[in-house]
């Protein structure tokens, strides 16, 4: 892939402190499976409201030159504020990032590890669907990671999905000596293979 990769999103997408090792979004392995430069904008806690208070979007079309892939991926903390309005900014999102040049590509978010038995529970409401409308609508491509990672972790099943995430018992890991058990970021393994799936749908769209 030879334009650059842009990445708008949340703490599931971002690059992780090292002091939060092995913690990592997807979008920090992104590079290695595209073949080409990523420049990734997103931020823990981020709302679709809050990267663009906080100048990261504006600083995201700084760098973005025309026929350049603009990837975003919101959704875990918007949920936190209903009154947000969340589908409005992304499609503002959508139309900037065509003002520069780049090509806008929407994602529902990934899944938090939630199971009724061997099947996972959804935990984002109605907010993929919003994605998903909308690119219909604005004629965006979509990387329905809401799907994806679903069949991801039923697929590993209860245990197996564990290694995706921030998982360790007490004195395992030297960054974690209390012990950690986090189902909604990824460790490098599961940032990994959720990036293997963008990267796959990236080549489809570029």
């Amino acid at each position: 892939m030879t334009c650059t990769v842009l990445l708008a999103g949340d703490s599931t997408v971002a690059s992780c402190p090292a002091s939060e090792a092995p913690m990592s979004g997807w979008g920090a392995q992104l590079g290695g499976h595209v073949g080409g430069p990523v420049r990734n904008f997103a931020k823990g806690g981020a709302t679709t409201a809050g990267h663009r208070a906080e100048g990261l979007w504006a600083a995201l079309l700084l760098e973005a030159a025309p026929g350049d892939l603009v990837v975003i991926q919101f959704g875990h903390n918007d949920q936190k504020e209903p009154e947000l309005p969340y589908r409005d900014n992304l499609r503002a999102f959508v139309e900037e990032a065509r003002g520069a040049g780049a090509l806008p590509v929407l994602c529902t978010p990934v899944q938090r590890r939630r199971f009724v038995g061997d099947r996972l529970a959804p935990t984002h409401g109605d907010y993929p669907d919003r994605v998903r409308a909308l690119a219909a609508e604005r004629g965006v491509p979509l990387i329905d990671l809401t799907a994806a990672t679903t069949e991801l972790y039923e697929r590993l099943g209860p245990e197996g999905s564990k290694a995706l995430f921030t998982h360790f018992p007490p004195g395992r890991h030297p960054l974690h000596p209390d012990g950690v058990a986090d189902d909604t970021h990824f460790c490098f393994r599961g940032a990994d293979e959720v990036a293997a799936i963008v990267a796959e749908r990236l080549k489809e769209i570029a």
